[in-house]
């Protein structure tokens, strides 16, 4: 059992979620306007862009302090030493936001970037006084973007949400069984991500086509 949630844990893990989202996006949604009228070419590009930004410059940045000693374990199991991380991942995905911000591609996307930004960048503010999960702040994300983009451009994703929520319950399952987390550690950071993204959806629909 420990195994199982030691891979739920890598296997979703935070820094993963905005290219699990891009995915969903383009792959995903079949009967939607991002998997119909996106050429491939970009989708592949723009999957491989944020995989970049979102997963592998964070993580270079933490083998980084890890070598200088600023971080004890690569899994920054403590609180004190995860708010400068949090903030240089952030600053990642605000980098990608920015570059990304006048290309010709869909809305919805930069909000997702944008989202995760603020979500990481506050989560950095929140860890200084109390943790919580990050694992299900991503999850929780993901879930608010899908009901955003269900809710506003009249897609029917019933399927895809399901699987995300049923996603999210492993996820949580393998945080506390990991005792990475107490509950409501896990509750909140998924309340967290969910209301975070779906607001920006909320606030941006009356300005922009998602």
């Amino acid at each position: 059992m420990k195994k199982l949630a030691v891979f739920l844990s890598y296997a979703f893990h935070p820094l993963l979620m905005a290219t699990y989202g891009c995915l969903i996006l383009f792959f995903g949604l079949t009967d939607s306007i991002y998997f119909l009228f996106t050429p491939l070419r970009l989708k592949l590009i723009l999957t491989l862009t944020i995989f970049s930004f979102t997963l592998l410059l964070p993580a270079l940045n933490l083998l980084m302090l890890h070598k200088l000693n600023f971080v004890s374990s690569l899994k920054i199991e403590k609180r004190t030493e995860r708010t400068f991380p949090y903030i240089m991942t952030s600053m990642c995905y605000f980098g990608l936001f920015y570059m990304i911000y006048d290309f010709n591609v869909w809305p919805a996307l930069k909000l997702l970037i944008f989202g995760g930004a603020v979500c990481i960048l506050l989560t950095s503010v929140i860890n200084l006084w109390w943790q919580i999960s990050a694992h299900m702040m991503g999850i929780g994300g993901v879930i608010g973007i899908l009901v955003a983009i269900s809710h506003f451009l009249q897609i029917p994703m019933l399927t895809e949400i399901s699987i995300a929520i049923c996603i999210a319950g492993f996820i949580g399952f393998a945080r506390l069984f990991l005792r990475s987390h107490t509950p409501s550690q896990v509750y909140v950071g998924f309340l967290f991500g969910f209301v975070l993204q779906f607001c920006l959806f909320f606030m941006a629909q009356t300005f922009i086509f998602l």
